[in-house]
C-alpha cells in the first residue's frame, strides 16, 4: 500500500505540472487571440457568435463581451443576409478556407466592405462544431483602388475613352473558381466584350477541359478546396511541356494576404486581386493573349 501510495503521488505530481503547463500554454494562445491585430471571431454552425478578441469589438463598435451570444447576421447589411446563411448552410460540404466579402454594419457606425477569411472546425464524426473567421475592413482599399482608377483617366483621358477592341472576339478563356458568384461575374464581364469563357470549379475539372482543347488563357483562384491554384499551375506547366503549348496564365484572389511575387514565382504571368475593376480583369486578359 505503501508502494502505491508513493506511486500516487508521483503520478498526481506529474498531472499537476501538466495542468500548470497547458495552463500557460492557454493563456498564451488567449493573450495572442485577444490582442492580434487582426479582427476574430469564433461562431457555432447556426452563426452565433461565441468568442470575439478586442479589434473585433473596435470593428463592430462594441465591447467584444457585447458580441458573446449574438447572430453573427445581425451584423450583416440586409440585403445580404440571406446570401450569408446561404454560404453557412454550404459549408457543411467544404472542409477550406472559405473567402467571403460582405458588408458589414457595426452598431452605431457606418457599414464597410469586409473580406471574411472562413476556415470550419469539426468533431471527430465529421460535422462543423464551430468556424473560425477573421474579418477586415477593405473599404480604404477600394477607395484607393477607385482613385487610381481616377487619376489614370486623368492622366491618359484618350486611353479611358477608348473602347475594348474588336480583337479580343472570339478569344477563349478557361477561368477556374469553386465559388459559383465568382464564376458567373467573371464570365458575364469577360462575355460582354465577345471573350468566350468556360468555366470550372474545380483543378480536376480545367484539366479535363485542357485535354479536349487549348484556350488563349487561363485564369484560376489561388484558394480552392481539395487542389488549389498553386497544383493547377503545376499541372499546367507539366502539360504544357508535355504538348508543347504555352498558354498565359493569371492568378485571381481575394485574399488580400496573398503574395503576387509567390504566384508569379509559381509560374503564373499575371495576378489580380477579386476586388479591382472589371476593366482591369479584361485589360489583363487582353494583355496576356497580345490582344490589348
Amino acid at each position: 500500500m505503501q508502494t502505491s501510495l508513493e506511486a500516487l503521488e508521483d503520478i498526481q505530481d506529474e498531472l499537476l505540472q501538466q495542468n500548470e503547463y497547458l495552463a500557460i500554454e492557454r493563456q498564451y494562445y488567449y493573450e495572442l487571440f485577444n490582442f492580434a491585430p487582426d479582427a476574430y471571431l469564433l461562431i457555432n454552425a447556426q452563426g452565433m457568435i461565441l468568442k470575439a478578441n478586442r479589434t473585433a469589438g473596435a470593428l463592430f463598435n462594441v465591447l467584444p463581451n457585447f458580441l458573446i451570444g449574438k447572430p453573427l447576421a445581425n451584423f450583416v447589411a440586409e440585403a445580404e443576409r440571406s446570401l450569408f446563411r446561404t454560404k453557412l448552410n454550404q459549408l457543411s460540404q467544404l472542409d477550406s478556407v472559405q473567402e467571403w466579402e460582405m458588408v458589414i454594419c457595426p452598431r452605431g457606425g457606418q457599414p464597410f466592405d469586409a473580406a471574411l477569411m472562413v476556415a470550419p472546425i469539426r468533431n471527430t464524426a465529421g460535422p462543423i462544431i464551430s468556424l473560425q473567421i477573421s474579418i477586415r475592413d477593405v473599404t480604404k482599399y477600394k477607395q484607393a483602388n477607385l482613385q487610381l482608377q481616377a487619376i489614370a483617366s486623368q492622366l491618359l483621358p484618350e486611353a479611358a475613352a477608348v473602347e475594348t477592341p474588336r480583337s479580343l472576339d472570339g478569344l477563349q478563356v478557361l477561368f477556374v473558381d469553386d465559388e459559383a458568384d465568382a464564376r458567373e461575374f467573371i464570365t458575364t464581364v469577360l462575355e460582354q466584350h465577345g471573350i468566350l469563357v468556360t468555366a470550372v470549379n474545380s483543378v480536376a475539372e480545367a484539366l479535363e477541359v485542357l485535354e479536349r482543347s487549348r484556350p488563349d488563357v487561363i485564369i484560376s483562384d489561388i484558394r480552392m478546396p481539395d487542389e488549389d491554384g498553386y497544383a493547377l499551375i503545376r499541372k499546367v506547366k507539366a502539360l504544357e511541356a508535355e504538348k508543347g503549348w504555352q498558354i498565359p496564365t493569371a492568378a485571381l484572389t481575394a485574399y488580400l494576404a496573398e503574395d503576387r511575387a509567390k504566384a508569379i514565382k509559381a509560374g503564373f504571368q499575371s495576378h489580380l486581386h477579386k476586388l479591382a475593376e472589371p476593366t482591369e480583369l479584361v485589360a489583363m486578359v487582353a494583355q496576356l493573349a497580345g490582344r490589348g
